[in-house]
């Protein structure tokens, strides 16, 4: 298993996060959402040199900010799928290893609506070209997000084989409840490529460092221990936060 860290939930700049994640044999998940925003942040190739000379690789958050991949807006959803496809070449250019996809919201629950914003969901997964692996990742957190249930996400994915499963453990807390990482697993594991690991108190989303919420560490740390896939730690608590998650999950092993 690969480990890595998000820079964004860190709260550290490129230059912190290469130099903590060459410490600690650790990859970063770019959130490519930043570099819309930031003109200021290195493009992709100086972001792969930075890496190449830091030994450091990458994954890559596609984008969920002001995004959203199954609007009912036309123009609003062909810019969202464009700013995916953007970013899925973004990743491909800095050698990602992964890319990470939500699936989008929902928020007039009308059954007409509901029902034509999963055919979009449908649409535009087959309308990506997928020049890196990407994992569709577990929501659930919000009225307005489309995916109700885990059957709803495993449903998706069975139409399409292309695409892997991102593992939310923390969302997965806060919708389903102490068991709800265990649910999600049970019937999507043969499709799981990358996790996401922080912790919360079941309540909402606080991406605090492994070991200071809910979650059921022991567990993760079970299945780590067989998978050969990728994880990304998205904690808060700057350097130190990161340092304590990667102690709680390599401790013993």
């Amino acid at each position: 298993m690969k480990l890595g860290f998000s820079p964004l939930t860190a709260g550290l700049s490129y230059r912190q996060s290469l130099e903590l994640a060459s410490d600690l044999g650790l990859f970063l998940e770019i959130a490519f959402d930043q570099h819309e925003m930031d003109p200021r942040l290195p493009k992709a190739r100086e972001l792969a040199e930075m890496g190449r000379v830091a030994g450091v690789g990458f994954a890559v958050h596609l984008p969920f900010v002001d995004w959203n991949l199954v609007s009912l807006v036309p123009e609003v959803q062909r810019l969202s799928l464009e700013r995916t496809q953007r970013a899925i070449d973004f990743g491909a250019q800095i050698g990602a290893i992964c890319g990470v996809l939500h699936t989008g919201l929902i928020p007039l629950r009308l059954p007409e609506a509901v029902n034509h914003a999963h055919q979009l969901a449908h649409q535009a997964l087959e309308q990506l070209e997928l020049a890196i692996p990407v994992a569709l990742e577990n929501l659930g957190l919000d009225p307005s997000d489309l995916l109700e249930t885990p059957i709803e996400l495993r449903n998706l994915l069975e139409s399409h084989p292309q695409y892997g499963f991102c593992l939310d453990v923390g969302h997965a807390l806060i919708q389903r409840g102490p068991t709800g990482p265990q649910e999600y697993h049970h019937l999507l594991g043969h499709r799981l490529l990358h996790l996401h690991l922080h912790d919360n108190r079941g309540v909402q989303d606080e991406h605090l460092p492994c070991g200071e919420g809910a979650v059921d560490w022991a567990w993760v740390r079970k299945l780590l221990e067989n998978f050969d896939g990728t994880a990304a730690l998205e904690v808060s608590g700057g350097a130190e936060g990161v340092r304590r998650s990667v102690a709680l999950l390599r401790a013993d092993s």
